[in-house]
């Protein structure tokens, strides 16, 4: 125990201390010489006192939230030998689409935060990219050292995946054109053994679901017309393509054992993907001259906007959702 505790701890601070290295290499190159603007505006030059500010801040936000999952996750599990998990057709990808979720989101910011500091473009962009694929793909090691998941290559890809996907964007085109969003739509389970299943894997509090109901979890890419074509307005208007899955009570499976020892076989619930089209905006468009307000905006882009949505799903329906979030939908099945 003592070991993987040491390994878990000696990850977080070589984690932290790879970013930091990183930040501090790509601004030594750059004039230290700072222009003060306003608050919000990125500047020019290097500033070295918001650069320590975001490294000091990347180091406690990151090193709270290690301290939180191995207390509340990992330390709940019993741990062993260090070991691989072949997962990648698990819960029908669903769960890889949040690693390239996650690794995405934490790139974009980290890359504003360095782009505040006073970094140039290309360094904050690929400075932002491994900390956002390195602070996920961490957690592997962890889970390799838990008797009941395992480490995951699958995962790591898809943690590179997401990272790569907004430094990409920032190197190209000095700005996300093409952003990945969330959205969670309320599911109804069946009464019953059902009701109990989901509750056992997804939890019952809202907040569970938030991170794991992976029936109701639906990943966007959510295109910006505008970027693409001035020609199309209004600047803010996105269309998104969605990807979910639905009617999963276990990994691979519907069978399991309950904590009585009973098994339940609900193979005939057949799981199936959910494919989606609907409309969306960026929100860093919409026009504010509120720097604050931009910064707001652009932390509540990582949510899909609740509009009407097109269903296209392996059960072989289309199904219209005249507004596609949480439990504001009334669905219109166009074909069953």
């Amino acid at each position: 125990m003592k070991r993987v505790q040491q390994i878990k701890k000696d990850l977080k601070s070589v984690s932290i201390s790879i970013i930091c290295f990183i930040s501090v290499l790509f601004s030594s190159a750059q004039d230290s010489t700072f222009h003060k603007k306003s608050f919000l505006d990125f500047p020019d030059h290097i500033n070295q006192k918001r650069l320590t500010g975001v490294c000091v801040g990347s180091v406690g936000v990151y090193s709270a939230f290690m301290a939180v999952v191995g207390v509340e996750w990992y330390g709940k599990q019993p741990n062993g030998k260090f070991h691989w998990f072949s997962d990648e057709r698990e819960w029908n990808q669903v769960d890889k689409a949040g690693h390239l979720y996650v690794p995405y989101f934490t790139t974009v910011f980290t890359y504003n935060m360095l782009r505040w500091s006073g970094m140039k473009n290309t360094p904050a962009a690929l400075t932002a990219g491994a900390f956002g694929f390195l602070s996920l793909a961490a957690i592997e090691i962890p889970d390799g050292l838990t008797n009941k998941y395992g480490a995951s290559w699958s995962d790591i890809v898809f943690d590179f995946g997401g990272a790569a996907f907004a430094t990409t964007q920032y190197l190209i085109w000095k700005e996300q054109r093409i952003t990945i969003k969330y959205s969670l739509h309320a599911v109804d389970y069946p009464h019953g053994e059902l009701a109990d299943r989901a509750g056992d894997l997804y939890g019952k509090s809202f907040g569970e679901k938030i991170l794991k109901d992976y029936n109701g979890i639906t990943t966007w890419m959510s295109f910006n017309l505008y970027s693409f074509n001035h020609n199309i307005k209004p600047k803010w208007l996105n269309i998104a393509f969605g990807y979910g899955a639905g009617n999963m009570y276990g990994g691979f499976e519907n069978k399991w054992t309950d904590k009585n020892g009973v098994y339940h076989d609900r193979s005939d619930v057949k799981r199936y993907r959910k494919f989606f089209i609907s409309l969306d905006a960026d929100f860093t468009k919409f026009k504010t001259n509120s720097k604050a307000g931009k910064m707001i905006l652009g932390v509540l882009n990582i949510v899909k906007l609740p509009m009407p949505a097109l269903e296209f799903n392996t059960l072989g329906q289309v199904v219209f959702h005249p507004m596609y979030f949480l439990n504001l939908d009334v669905p219109l099945y166009l074909r069953k």
